[in-house]
């Protein structure tokens, strides 16, 4: 008898300390969550520019369709990549990415071969566009870098001892970062 009181007071004790620590990785896991949802949102914003963007510049006469035809696939594959908030693994957030930069690449070679169509380069629609892609650009990389912070805090939370015995118990495990594109250390060279 006295050795099952013993360990019912030892289960008590251990629940009250980890309902803490269970409580916070709860709401660091929801707000990792919640920051994901802003990243998905600023790269849906870019993603429904664009076929106004290419529209835009379809009406730019002898305009390169090879471009356009690589924007339009580039952008059907990057929405259709979706993660699970729950399972944001460096895995699937490389794979976000991935899709996310071949749509990024597109643009860019996209708005490179119109500095050839002074036309359009002059078009109000088109300047109008090219501004907002490129505040929402900028809106990506706030939200991909405070995701990443968001990622941080709670993974340092859930590996710290002894909360990473909690977090092992109720499967809350590590998540994935955004990461720098393969060759961004490297300046472009600009050659005049």
């Amino acid at each position: 008898m006295k050795k099952l009181f013993f360990y019912l007071i030892g289960f008590v004790i251990l629940a009250s300390q980890s309902s803490c620590g269970y409580n916070t990785m709860v709401q660091k896991d929801e707000t990792v969550e919640s920051q994901w949802a802003n990243v998905q949102n600023a790269y849906q914003r870019r993603a429904d520019l664009v076929p106004n963007l290419v529209n835009t510049v379809k009406g730019a006469a002898n305009f390169e369709k090879e471009t356009l035809t690589q924007v339009i696939e580039a952008r059907a594959k990057a929405t259709s990549v979706n993660i699970n908030p729950g399972d944001l693994s460096p895995e699937n957030i490389q794979k976000f990415q991935a899709a996310q930069g071949e749509l990024s690449g597109a643009l860019s070679r996209l708005l490179v071969s119109v500095e050839r169509y002074p036309e359009l380069k002059a078009n109000q629609n088109f300047l109008e566009l090219q501004a907002q892609l490129e505040g929402t650009e900028n809106r990506i990389a706030v939200e991909r870098r405070n995701f990443n912070e968001t990622v941080q805090d709670y993974n340092s939370y859930i590996r710290s001892f002894p909360r990473n015995i909690i977090a092992g118990w109720f499967d809350f495990e590590k998540k994935g970062y955004f990461e720098a594109d393969a060759g961004a250390q490297k300046a472009p060279t600009v050659q005049f």
